[in-house]
């Protein structure tokens, strides 16, 4: 026989195994079960809570970096072209000073402020394609068209000195720009240059917004630094490490606990049946089998039911986030703590195998 026919057998005779012995098996399950959904319960709703809160602190919004310039400060266009030489920088994008503009069709309608852009990346911004005539599109949101009168994000605006811009598609504002509220733009050619007001720099990660701020700072090139004001969410970049260090430290040390009391819940379990059939194994020595085999069946039969319990309670504890409102840790957190569990029912069984293994088959045979 093969290797590959003798492992088939030895799943085979395990899966027996458990089938005859109903009892023992569901109570292997219940536990390995009990054990998963535990964990889940308890530590996957604190990591389900982690990932949301550190998903709201990793927001594009907690990445900026504004920087505000005045007119005469120097800044201009540009700096992106020495900005796409930092490392760290996901998107940046330098706006002009605002300028009114009006409905074309109402000149005495409110003014919404119009601002020139500049950006390799308009696409972050919902823009994904430019009319042959880019400088003069304007793209708005909500609230700038509902001031212009255009709710359809049809039509033309005009600004004091009597240029004109057509109004080419709405604009859904991010976060991080919010506030420029009421916001309406109108996307410049890389070859075009202008004064700029405002530059906002989204970085890869909250831990780079510092290094980021610096190295932005040093490529600035205005003449006048002390007309240059840079805000940053560096404080928040701190508070995620704190947080994620904190839930972290709950989360593993509640892990330990619950898998150790139940890996001795379950090897005293299993100790206990493995007890009651000490007969069987004496018979099954004695008909030939190994002390060898003999582990490696109750362990393949232990790892068997201990997967069917994983997968049980993984689905039960989703099953009760989800219906209980709170946020799921995650599928590859929750694969890693069935996967785990299964192999903690498995290391639990490896002591009653040994013992079972090493019994005596003349003495568990003997008649009384």
């Amino acid at each position: 026989m093969t290797a590959l026919g003798r492992w088939a057998a030895v799943v085979r005779e395990a899966l027996a195994t458990a089938w005859a012995q109903p009892v023992a098996s569901i109570v292997t399950i219940v536990m390995v079960a009990g054990m998963c959904a535990t964990v889940l319960l308890t530590t996957g709703r604190t990591v389900g809570a982690e990932q949301a809160v550190l998903g709201s602190i990793d927001s594009e919004g907690t990445r900026s970096i504004v920087i505000r310039a005045e007119p005469d400060a120097g800044l201009d266009a540009t700096v992106l072209e020495r900005l796409a030489h930092i490392d760290g920088i996901q998107w940046a994008g330098a706006f002009g000073g605002p300028q009114d503009v009006t409905n074309i069709q109402f000149p005495g309608a409110t003014k919404i402020p119009l601002r020139l852009v500049w950006s390799s990346q308009l696409e972050h911004l919902g823009i994904t394609s430019l009319p042959p005539v880019a400088d003069a599109s304007v793209w708005a949101s909500p609230s700038a068209l509902a001031g212009l009168g255009m709710p359809d994000a049809v039509g033309g605006v005009v600004d004091g000195s009597g240029i004109d811009f057509a109004v080419t598609g709405r604009l859904t504002t991010p976060d991080f720009l919010a506030f420029l509220e009421p916001l309406a733009i109108a996307p410049q050619t890389a070859d075009t240059r202008g004064i700029v007001s405002v530059l906002v720099i989204i970085a890869d990660r909250p831990d780079l917004v510092a290094p980021v701020s610096e190295a932005a700072q040093s490529v600035l090139g205005v003449t006048d630094p002390t007309k240059v004001t840079l805000t940053t969410s560096e404080n928040l970049a701190a508070l995620r490490g704190m947080v994620e260090g904190q839930l972290d430290s709950f989360g593993r040390s509640l892990v330990i606990v619950i898998f150790g009391l139940t890996a001795v819940l379950v090897a005293a379990i299993l100790y206990g049946l493995v007890m009651l059939r000490r007969k069987d194994f004496g018979r099954r020595r004695a008909l030939g089998a190994s002390q060898t085999l003999i582990i490696v069946l109750l362990l393949t039969q232990t790892g068997a039911l201990a997967l069917v319990g994983a997968t049980i309670g993984s689905i039960a504890a989703s099953i009760g986030l989800t219906a209980s409102g709170d946020p799921l840790p995650g599928w590859d957190f929750v694969g890693a703590v069935a996967l785990l569990s299964t192999t903690i029912g498995v290391i639990a069984a490896l002591v009653p195998a040994l013992a079972a293994a090493r019994r005596d088959p003349l003495k568990e045979l003997r008649v009384p």
